[in-house]
C-alpha cells in the first residue's frame, strides 16, 4: 500500500507534536518515532512483565477521498486525528496508553500496554473495532459525503529483537502489514498466548524414568514438558508447534532448562537427566553463553549429569553453529543424545555427524517388534550402528513384556516406556 497520498498531501498535513492532557498520547513526525515517549513507554511496559500491542488504522481508498477533498483534505485529516484521539481517550485506560502517532498521512498506529491479568486477545480486538466505529460515527457526522474505508490490524511486540528500537519499528511495520493483508486474528492468538506461556514461566515438567533393561533400576530420567493446564497447548506437540511457529522456540527451551535445574536441585537427584532442544536451538550462537550462564548459578550440578537429547527429526544441515556447539558442549562434559532413530534419514545423518554419546531408537521401531521380524532386523543393525559410533543405546515406547523381552534377547541396555513406569514427579531413588 503507498504510503504517500501525493506530494502535495505530505506537505500540507503539518505534522506537529500534539499531547493529550495525561500527556501519553501525541503524535509524532517520521523522524521523531523512536524518541523518548514511544521507546520509555515500551520500556516501562516489559519491565512491568506486559506485552505491547501495536494497533494499525489505515484509510484504504485514500487516494479517492484525496481527490474528492481536494485542497480540504489536510482539514479532513486533522479532524480525523481529533476524532480517534478523543475517543481513544475514552476507550483506553490511562496506564495503558503509551503512544499515538501518523507516521504516515493515510494511517495512525496506536502502542498499548497489555496485562495478562487484565486483556485477552478478544477484548482487544473488540477495543480496537469500537474505537474504530466510533471514530467514523464522529467523522460522519462533521462530513457526511466522505466516506473512508478502514484496514485495521495489529501485532504484539517481540521483545527477543535485539533493542527496543528495533522491536518498535518491526512491529510497526507487521502491524500494518496485518491490516493491510486482512490476517485474521487467529495468528495474533498464538502469539498472545505463547508470550504469556514465556512471561509467566507457566510450563510444567514431568519426568519419566529410563530403566536398566536387564536390573529394572532406574538409570536416568527424561524431562518432558507439558502447557498450562486445559488449554490447547498442554499438548507438547501443539505448544512446541505454536513455539515454532511465533519464533519463540528458544525462550521456551530455555524455560526448560532453567526448570530442569530447580527440579534438580530441589529433589536432590543424582541420576543422569535427559532435556530436549531443537536442532534449531541448539544451533543457537547464544545457545552456549546461555547454558553456561545459567549452570553456574546452580553448582551443585556438574554438567556430566546432563545429556542433551536432539528431538525432531529437522535435518542439522544449514544449521550454523550447531556442530561448534555440540563439540563445546561436549568439551563441558554434557553428553549428546540423538532421539528418533530409525524414523527417519534426518537422524541417522546426525548420528553420522556428530557421533553422539546415546542414541535412543524410536518408537515405531519398537511398536510391535516381537510379530515382526524385519523390526527386530533393523534393531540389530541400529545396534550395529550404535557399536560403530560408540553410543549406548535406549529403546523409547515398550508398553508390554512383550517388546520388552525382544530388548532382553538383543541385549538393549537401556529402555523407556508406559510398561516400565509413566511420566509422573522427578525423584531420588
Amino acid at each position: 500500500m503507498a504510503r504517500r497520498v501525493t506530494s502535495i498531501l505530505d506537505n500540507l498535513l503539518g505534522w506537529g507534536k500534539i499531547m493529550l492532557p495525561h500527556s501519553s498520547l501525541c503524535y509524532y513526525p517520521p523522524q521523531f518515532i523512536l524518541r523518548d515517549p514511544v521507546v520509555a513507554g515500551v520500556k516501562k511496559a516489559f519491565n512491568s512483565g506486559c506485552e505491547v500491542a501495536v494497533i494499525a488504522y489505515t484509510i484504504k481508498n485514500h487516494r479517492e477521498l484525496a481527490a474528492q477533498l481536494g485542497d480540504e483534505t489536510w482539514k479532513y485529516h486533522k479532524a480525523l486525528k481529533r476524532h480517534f484521539k478523543a475517543v481513544i481517550e475514552l476507550e483506553i485506560d490511562k496506564e495503558d496508553m503509551i503512544v499515538l502517532h501518523d507516521y504516515y498521512s493515510d494511517s495512525l498506529s496506536l502502542f498499548m500496554r497489555v496485562d495478562h491479568n487484565r486483556h485477552c486477545i478478544s477484548e482487544i480486538d473488540a477495543k480496537m473495532k469500537k474505537i474504530l466505529r466510533e471514530a467514523e460515527s464522529r467523522i460522519f457526522h462533521e462530513y457526511p459525503t466522505v466516506q473512508p474505508i478502514f484496514d485495521t490490524g495489529f501485532i504484539f511486540m517481540d521483545k527477543t529483537v535485539g533493542s527496543v528500537h528495533e522491536a518498535v519499528l518491526k512491529a510497526h511495520q507487521q502491524a500494518f502489514a496485518m491490516a493491510e493483508k486482512r490476517i485474521q486474528t487467529e495468528f495474533n492468538e498464538m502469539v498472545y498466548e505463547m508470550n504469556k506461556i514465556i512471561s509467566q514461566q507457566n510450563i510444567k515438567l514431568l519426568a519419566q524414568p529410563i530403566i536398566d533393561v536387564a536390573t529394572k533400576e532406574v538409570r536416568a530420567w527424561e524431562m518432558l514438558t507439558r502447557g498450562p493446564e486445559g488449554t490447547a497447548l498442554e499438548s507438547p506437540l501443539q505448544l512446541f508447534s505454536v513455539a515454532r511457529q511465533t519464533n519463540m522456540l528458544y525462550e521456551l527451551e530455555m524455560i526448560v532448562l532453567r526448570k530442569t535445574l530447580d527440579q534438580i536441585t530441589s529433589t536432590g537427584c543424582t541420576d543422569d537427566i535427559f532435556i530436549n532442544f531443537t536442532p534449531i536451538t541448539l544451533g543457537n550462537f547464544r545457545f552456549v553463553r546461555d547454558l553456561k550462564t545459567m549452570m553456574s548459578s546452580y553448582e551443585g550440578i556438574k554438567p556430566n549429569q546432563i545429556t542433551l537429547e536432539i528431538t525432531e527429526r529437522d535435518s542439522i544441515e544449514g544449521i550454523d553453529n550447531f556442530i561448534y556447539n555440540i563439540k563445546v558442549l561436549r568439551g563441558m562434559g554434557i553428553k549428546i543424545a540423538v532421539d528418533d532413530t530409525g524414523a527417519g534419514y534426518a537422524s541417522l545423518n546426525t548420528i553420522s555427524e556428530i557421533m553422539p554419546d546415546v542414541i535412543k531408537i524410536d518408537r515405531s521401531v519398537i511398536q510391535n517388534i516381537d510379530k515382526n521380524s524385519v523390526k527386530e532386523s533393523m534393531l540389530k543393525g541400529l545396534l550395529l550402528v550404535a557399536r560403530e559410533a560408540g553410543s549406548t543405546v535406549i529403546a523409547e515406547g515398550i508398553e508390554n513384556e512383550q517388546e520388552a523381552s525382544v530388548l532382553s534377547r538383543n541385549k538393549v541396555e537401556l529402555a523407556q516406556g508406559y510398561f516400565y513406569a509413566r511420566p509422573g514427579l522427578l525423584k531420588t531413588v
